[in-house]
């Protein structure tokens, strides 16, 4: 007892004392203060004034704008005071509404656990909005406050493909919409064939497999009810979510659901099944009536029950683009325990004798981007990025916190607790603390509607705790006792689930991740990335990410959808306010916003009736006679094209669709091969058989054409210069403007140049507001007319290294181009590309562009961003 007497005092008097008396520590340091005081008066030359070139002008001497505020207020006082009594006056003021700055200001620093902040007239905003608001330019566009781009006037894209290359891009898409149907499986597989194009069930054994599975998620077309060329309303993305036992549908009948460990093919008719389809906001509506209407009919004609609802305002969607963002996921994305349901571990939904082997092939961690499957989905609870240790997010190691579910065992979930327990320094003191696999995993998971999700603690209170920790650790002063906690007050979590996706590229290499959170957490996540080093891109800078890596961006390069015409109809209306800002005199020319496409059946009908002539009246060569240019073409034919609908015809984006589609006309012999299987060499081997063009000729003559043209997407490369912009018109070279263009002396006299009094007079508006054909009479206007074929959806992107437009042509008119152009060329000098003209629709000059068709390349063609 004597020894541990004694030890006590020791140990107090080694602490470091609470308070320091300021006098008395300057009296024992004056040795040491005047030393240093001489030594800076020394340098200053006892000149301690600062310097002019350092000082800042202030407005804290002058309170002449705090006096006007005090004359104002004490005016107002007055007035109130000559009208009622003094208690009276009182009540008022303390009954007045907060400013409007100060309102707002509240409301948007509000984080609900579910659905958006509106403003007055319902428009949605983003749980990022502020951060948005305050560094780009806003906009509204289909129900949301969204980011049109950084603020100027529209530039800056060779930084934004730099950052692409070298570092990562953030943007918050959590205006794309998810809809969670809910039923057995067969009947879900069913709904979903009938409004998606393509869907798993005609694709590769294993490719299906994957998607049906959970392991990996599909893209498909959503189209409404009907056949598979009936309206597409947008580009989807849709994953199912892995079995999870049994569970009773609304019949009360037992569902048997095979676990994760007995998959089998031919048991997953009777399993209850979920499925998510991300909708964009633009086609929203649209496509969420078509996907209740699809479940309406199943279950009227089969009497079963399908749950089909909405998850707007409860998911958020954040996407990292760029070369770094594997890295940069790394850091963020921190696992407090293994789940379940993940998709780590993935297996082939066969039968029992190849599933062995489908596991040992299609396991994977996150320690190997490479390692993950294309379109792969990982499942994660995570810490709150805000409370990891500096050291952890800039040092992470994988392995520590990464743990592949194929290898875990009883005695690693012992060992996974244990690690959990040396990461107490990582937890908030309010956070409740995690007692094991089961309480941090159970109960909370992204797919259950009715599981609820804390949202995360306060900024404030978290860095009154860290700034108490901070005091407490310095020795200071003594820690302040938090906040008492009430009952009303909201359950915190330290932690969430979430989804990652992996995004690829049109050739299978990584391109990104998406995050898919709680949108409570997006803020969370969101602040945590920018202050990693990502940078943040909106609307227009992900259009340029989506051109440059050659995927079509959503709405702009679908023509064939509403949400196309309804964002050019924007796009127009901007344009006109515009140009009512110039005096007439200056004005620009108006040009057709959207693209009129129908003016392509005039190009299709002017061919087949000039081919059908020529072989009649010579047997003479026809498409080299023709050529496209038709000199003698009549004022009657082209008048007589009008407008029947938006686009007029279909856009082919699968093999199967454009071979089917050429099988109906009778258009087997076109040049056109959407059938290779090594599409590379398969096309080359073709191009170099002298035989080809006996398949070909006189190819446009014999086919049955008597519905909608069938465009298909290309893409536009120029020969040698030029640069395409949105909307430029896609026409059919001569073989001489091709010769013009190839010779090797690459003289530019002679090339093809309109007139540029003929520029705004190619298209000619009607009264109705639709646009059509413009054919000169003379002949010598006929000499620089050539016939449209398509449109550019997406123009070049400047800085990019590659440049590449987006656009579409007809299909039919393509394979003529092609007949023409290999026939008179010899065999070394064929090429897999189409020559075509291209000119900008306020430009004069054709440019010879290379056009690639994506589906002699691809086997589909519904991969977007």
């Amino acid at each position: 007892m004597a020894v541990e007497g004694s030890k006590k005092p020791q140990a107090s008097a080694s602490q470091p004392p609470r308070k320091i008396n300021l006098q008395k520590f300057a009296e024992s340091r004056a040795a040491e203060l005047e030393s240093l005081h001489s030594t800076v008066s020394a340098r200053l030359n006892n000149d301690f004034r600062s310097r002019r070139n350092k000082r800042r002008r202030t407005t804290a001497f002058d309170n002449e704008a705090s006096k006007k505020r005090n004359r104002k207020r004490q005016r107002l006082i007055k007035v109130d005071k000559s009208n009622v009594s003094g208690l009276e006056t009182e009540q008022k003021k303390n009954e007045s509404p907060l400013p409007r700055r100060l309102r707002r200001r509240l409301e948007l620093k509000n984080n609900p656990q579910s659905g958006f902040v509106t403003s007055g007239d319902g428009t949605k905003r983003l749980r990022t909005h502020v951060w948005h608001a305050k560094r780009f330019t806003m906009a509204k566009r289909w129900g949301f406050y969204l980011p049109l781009g950084l603020h100027g006037r529209g530039g800056g894209s060779r930084a934004v493909l730099r950052w692409f290359k070298q570092g990562v891009l953030l943007h918050d898409a959590s205006y794309n919409i998810a809809v969670q149907l809910e039923g057995p499986e067969d009947y879900l597989v069913a709904t979903l064939e009938m409004v998606l194009v393509p869907f798993t069930s005609v694709k590769s054994e294993g490719v299906s497999d994957s998607v049906l599975s959970g392991a990996t998620y599909g893209t498909a077309m959503l189209h409404h009810v009907g056949a598979p060329l009936s309206q597409p309303i947008a580009p989807v993305t849709y994953m199912w979510r892995p079995h999870q036992g049994s569970k009773k549908d609304d019949n009360n009948n037992c569902l048997d659901v095979v676990g994760t460990k007995e998959q089998c093919r031919t048991n997953y008719g009777s399993c209850f099944r979920q499925l998510w389809v991300w909708i964009h906001a633009s086609a929203f509506n649209e496509g969420y009536d078509a996907l209740k209407c699809a479940c309406q009919k199943l279950m009227i004609e089969r009497g079963i029950t399908i749950n089909c609802f909405s998850h707007e305002g409860q998911l958020a969607r954040l996407e990292l683009i760029g070369s770094k963002a594997f890295q940069l996921l790394q850091k963020t994305v921190h696992p407090v325990s293994c789940i379940v349901e993940n998709s780590w571990r993935l297996q082939k939904c066969s039968f029992q004798r190849d599933r062995d082997d489908f596991q040992n092939k299609n396991s994977f961690t996150l320690e190997d981007e490479e390692c993950s499957p294309s379109c792969a989905i990982l499942s994660f609870t995570v810490k709150d990025p805000r409370l990891l240790p500096t050291k952890e997010t800039k040092d992470f190691h994988e392995p520590d916190s990464i743990i592949d579910m194929q290898e875990v065992g009883a005695s690693d979930h012992i060992s996974l607790t244990g690690n959990l327990d040396k990461n107490k320094k990582v937890a908030s003191p309010s956070c409740p603390k995690p007692e094991g696999i089961e309480t941090l995993s159970g109960g909370r998971n992204l797919w259950d509607s009715s599981s609820r999700i804390d949202p995360p603690e306060e900024e404030n209170e978290l860095c009154m705790e860290k700034h108490q920790q901070r005091m407490g650790f310095f020795c200071l002063d003594e820690p302040k006792p938090g906040p008492p906690k009430t009952s009303n007050k909201v359950q915190c979590s330290c932690s969430c689930p979430i989804l990652l996706l992996k995004n690829n590229n049109k050739k299978g290499s990584p391109m990104g991740w998406s995050i898919v959170v709680p949108i409570s957490w997006a803020r969370v996540f969101w602040n945590f990335l920018v202050s990693k080093g990502a940078h943040v891109i909106g609307l227009r800078e992900k259009h340029w990410i989506a051109c440059e890596i050659g995927l079509p961006y959503f709405p702009s390069d679908f023509p064939d959808c509403n949400s196309y015409l309804t964002l050019n109809e924007i796009e127009a209306t901007a344009s006109r306010k515009n140009a009512e800002q110039h005096p007439p005199a200056v004005r620009p020319f108006r040009i057709p916003i959207p693209s009129p496409w129908n003016v392509v059946h005039t190009a299709f009908d002017k061919l087949s009736r000039r081919v059908k002539e020529a072989q009649v009246s010579s047997g003479e060569n026809i498409v080299r006679k023709y050529s496209m240019s038709n000199s003698s073409c009549e004022r009657s034919d082209v008048t007589s094209l009008r407008y029947r609908d938006s686009f007029g015809g279909i856009v082919a984006r699968t093999s199967s669709l454009l071979t089917e589609f050429l099988n109906g006309i009778q258009g087997e012999h076109l040049l056109l091969f959407p059938q290779l299987q090594n599409r590379k060499s398969s096309l080359v081997k073709v191009m170099k058989d002298k035989n080809m063009m006996e398949k070909g000729q006189n190819g446009i003559t014999q086919i049955s054409y008597n519905h909608k043209l069938c465009f298909v997407r290309v893409h536009l490369h120029a020969y040698k210069e030029g640069v395409f912009e949105d909307g430029a018109v896609i026409c059919a070279p001569c073989l001489t403007d091709i010769s013009m263009w190839t010779c090797s002396t690459g003289s530019i006299e002679g090339r093809l140049e309109m007139p540029n009094s003929a520029v705004g007079s190619y298209f000619k508006e009607q009264p109705s507001g639709k646009w059509e054909l413009n054919v000169p009479d003379d002949p010598a206007s006929r000499e620089y007319h050539r016939w449209p074929v398509g449109f550019v959806t997406t123009g070049f992107v400047r800085g990019s290294k590659k440049p590449t437009a987006e656009a579409f042509c007809e299909a039919v008119l393509l394979a003529s181009l092609r007949e023409e152009q290999w026939k008179e060329m010899t065999v070394n000098r064929r090429r897999k590309e189409i020559y075509v003209l291209v000119r900008n629709l306020r430009s004069s000059a054709y440019r010879l562009a290379l056009a690639t068709i994506i589906l002699e390349e691809e086997e589909e063609d519904v991969r977007f961003l």
